[in-house]
């Protein structure tokens, strides 16, 4: 087992030690039946996460593509005969 990853009992047991450890470390993974259920991070990793997402409608303003004039009018011809 990584120093990171606590089975979800252990986690439960050891609390106290476990938000030190997301403190000190960084970001520590709790396990149940096996599987990687639930991080745990500081206030400030999480902060820096939140403030690095943006939101759709700022991401298009920011895209590369702002002023592109796009051709976005359908060929309405009939497709070919693939039938043959």
């Amino acid at each position: 087992m990584r120093m990171n990853t606590w089975q979800l009992q252990d986690a439960k047991n050891r609390f106290s030690e476990l938000v030190n450890k997301a403190l000190q470390e960084g970001p520590q993974t709790v396990t149940r039946r096996g599987e990687e259920v639930v991080v745990v991070l500081s206030k400030g990793e999480y902060e820096k996460i939140k403030q690095s997402q943006t939101g759709l409608l700022e991401f298009f303003r920011c895209s590369p593509l702002v002023g592109l004039e796009l051709d976005l009018d359908r060929d309405r011809s009939f497709p070919r005969d693939t039938s043959l």
